[in-house]
């Protein structure tokens, strides 16, 4: 439902953000539908799975460097709160959806209601590392109060589209995510991390049969 709703906000000729995840998923085929009935829109996918999917469903898409601006992106989340703070991350798509979040006029997070939370930080904040400062940053973050662990999948250590490491670190429930949020980028060899703040225009959230949409204020 959320992604439907989402869908309706592209008009002829944007260029559109193609986010990550099961949600974004939904979305994406709706645009494949559109585009199939004749739409002419560009993406701009946040991952190589998302790329894929697209490519599959005839969507021309756009490097992200060819992009000065992006009119609107969907993309989901892992957490978000009523002042459309977001966790992000958990796909492991983290640094190319926020920089496409940057270049964007408006960005919908589309979610169901479970989502939603008070404060941010029941969802570890997953924290994209380049593979030589893994020990600095590790460091850094435990300084913080954190405690992150090398994700994993499959047995293996997880790696990024790009070829880096993602460290999952718990802080408990945010007070200050804004403040996290910085300090998080002071850290050397961080190249991103999945605190959303200010990043993001509306959260259409899905019911059974209908949607609430939360706005920036």
């Amino acid at each position: 439902m959320a992604a439907l709703e989402a869908v309706k906000f592209i008009k002829p000729n944007d260029i559109v953000g193609l986010g990550t995840g099961s949600t974004a998923y939904y979305a994406i085929l709706e645009i494949g539908k559109l585009v199939a009935q004749g739409l002419h829109i560009q993406g701009v996918p946040t991952s190589v799975q998302t790329a894929n999917l697209a490519t599959s469903l005839n969507i021309p898409l756009l490097n992200l460097e060819e992009v000065n601006v992006i009119d609107l992106t969907i993309d989901g989340a892992d957490e978000f709160t009523s002042r459309l703070q977001l966790i992000k991350g958990g796909g492991g798509a983290l640094f190319r959806e926020k920089i496409v979040a940057s270049l964007t006029k408006m960005e919908i997070i589309i979610a169901d209601a479970a989502k939603q939370v008070e404060l941010l930080g029941k969802f570890k904040v997953p924290v994209e590392v380049v593979p030589m400062a893994l020990k600095l940053a590790k460091q850094q973050i435990d300084a913080l109060g954190g405690t992150s662990e090398l994700r994993q999948k499959a047995g293996q250590t997880f790696i990024t589209d790009n070829g880096n490491y993602i460290l999952d670190s718990d802080f408990g429930l945010i007070e200050e995510p804004a403040i996290l949020s910085e300090q998080l980028n002071q850290i050397e060899g961080v190249l991103a991390h999945g605190l959303f703040i200010g990043l993001t225009s509306m959260v259409i959230v899905g019911h059974d049969e209908t949607t609430t949409i939360y706005h920036r204020n």
